[in-house]
């Protein structure tokens, strides 16, 4: 029986947020730098120890700042290999992006290097930017609480989801590319590029399409490769994390897509939720149970417990297919059952309509105000060459996306090729406007999925005079070249 009240039992969650809500995450109490390692870890997975990378903080994977707190972090390379890691889904000062040589070098082993900004509130994550390194687990949440979340009536509960392979990442990009992809420059000091052997001559966009036609028929291509694991929280079905919650408690989960290469629906499944907040950002609520993010994006559900004491599976669903992974909530004795890992049918595809993005609404929209630039950015490739560009070239290859610091921009992103993709802006926040031609006060995000043969338009402010990175989250789309530059030039 639990004798807590309810408010001795949300402070008492409160004090345990990094061993049990946000796995092992650290909590920040001083204006002090935090302690911030890169560096190898252990993980059970079905069984079987692997080694894998991750981003170790005071207490343990990951990072939770208070409300106003400074993100004052000194990293240190704790890897026997050079890495760098990236702040997504906060706008730092160029300098501390976190991306190869733009403008800072990797950091090489027992190197450290100090940062200090304004955080921005919200759910985010933080991962290295090389994409193996990211396949190898580099990466772990990073929450920035407001002073809402102190003042709320709720238990917060973090689901940082992954996929994995047991083969070296190398091996696993290798084969995903078709061999296109095992050297390079992706796995060092140019971000994600593929080397000259990789980048496929560029193709007319109606030779490109015509070729994907004839390969595919126009059916979606959803998944390119088969992970050996999907994770919540470093775990699998097999052996879920059980997370104590209270009997009618209020839960705010705290969803990341930190994968490489898979989209999640999140099945909430006897508890009806509500989408309150997308890539740290609030929006109108949005009530349902089941709800889908693509690689690099995050969302906040609100869920209201029954009164009556019980488990409720909180899953994650790969998109166009059976496997799943997840955690459990579960109020103090109750019974917790095995669940399989393969659902008796396949998810269906991640908001191919747009129907999910439509239904969102920012609740604090950028300001209005004339636009002074617009660019459209043709998102291309195909399985076969494995090659992924926008407007028709790899990194390397590219022409930049240009603007003036200060300028209203809006960017149209048309993908005309089978596979959807996560475009992720560094260093700003962008408001979704478009849909498919159709004008909207959609979301304010960093991270914006765009399904095949769809556009979306998003607008934002053009930041610091800087090169700042703009790319596919998918990372063997990023490494074989969907990545290129919003050069962003000093005002006149």
């Amino acid at each position: 029986m639990n004798t807590l009240s309810r408010r001795d039992f949300l402070v008492a969650s409160a004090a345990a947020i990094a061993s049990a809500q946000l796995p092992r995450a650290a909590i920040a109490q001083t204006t002090a730098p935090l302690a911030l390692s890169a560096a190898t870890r252990t993980l059970d997975i079905n069984g079987r120890a692997v080694t894998v990378f991750g981003l170790v903080g005071p207490a343990g994977q990951g990072l939770v700042l208070d409300p106003g707190q400074r993100f004052r972090v000194d990293l240190t390379n704790d890897l026997g290999i050079d890495t760098i890691v990236h702040w997504h889904g906060q706008v730092p000062p160029n300098l501390q992006d976190g991306v190869p040589d733009m403008p800072l070098p990797l950091l090489a082993p027992g190197e450290t290097r100090s940062y200090d900004f304004e955080a921005r509130p919200g759910t985010h994550w933080m991962h290295s930017h090389v994409p193996v390194q990211e396949m190898q687990l580099l990466a772990a949440p990073l929450i920035v609480r407001s002073a809402e979340d102190l003042a709320a009536d709720r238990q917060e509960v973090v689901m940082f989801l992954h996929d994995f392979a047991f083969a070296p990442a190398e091996e696993v990009l290798a084969t995903i590319a078709g061999g296109q992809a095992g050297a390079g420059h992706g796995a060092h000091g140019n971000p994600g590029a593929p080397s000259a052997a990789q980048a496929a001559p560029e193709m007319p966009m109606g030779n490109m399409m015509g070729g994907m036609m004839g390969m595919s028929g126009m059916a979606m291509d959803l998944n390119d490769y088969d992970w050996d694991a999907y994770l919540a929280n470093d775990r699998t079905l097999s052996d879920p994390e059980v997370v104590q919650v209270e009997r009618g408690g209020r839960v705010l989960l705290r969803v990341i897509n930190a994968a490489a290469a898979t989209v999640f629906w999140v099945d909430t499944g006897a508890v009806p939720a509500r989408l309150i907040a997308v890539d740290g950002n609030p929006v109108q609520a949005v009530p349902g149970n089941r709800f889908g993010l693509a690689m690099g994006q995050r969302i906040d559900l609100e869920i209201d417990l029954p009164r009556e004491g019980g488990a409720w599976p909180i899953l994650a669903l790969r998109e166009g297919a059976r496997e799943r992974t997840g955690l459990i909530l579960a109020t103090s004795g109750a019974e917790v059952a095995r669940i399989d890992g393969l659902a008796e049918i396949e998810a269906p595809a991640f908001d191919t309509d747009l129907a999910q993005e439509a239904r969102l609404t920012a609740l604090a929209p950028l300001p209005l105000r004339p636009v002074d630039r617009g660019h459209m950015l043709m998102l291309g490739g195909a399985m076969q060459p494995y090659v992924w560009t926008i407007n028709g070239a790899v990194w390397g290859q590219h022409r930049p996306v240009v603007a003036r610091s200060g300028e209203r921009v809006v960017m149209s992103f048309h993908n005309m090729s089978m596979m959807g993709h996560p475009m992720h802006l560094h260093g700003h926040a962008f408001q979704v406007v478009g849909l498919n031609g159709r004008a909207l006060s959609g979301a304010v995000r960093d991270t914006v999925y765009v399904p095949p043969m769809s556009m979306i338009d998003v607008v934002l402010d053009a930041g610091e005079a800087a090169r700042w990175m703009l790319h596919c989250h998918h990372m063997p789309h990023l490494a074989t070249g969907m990545m290129t530059e919003f050069a962003v030039e000093a005002s006149a």
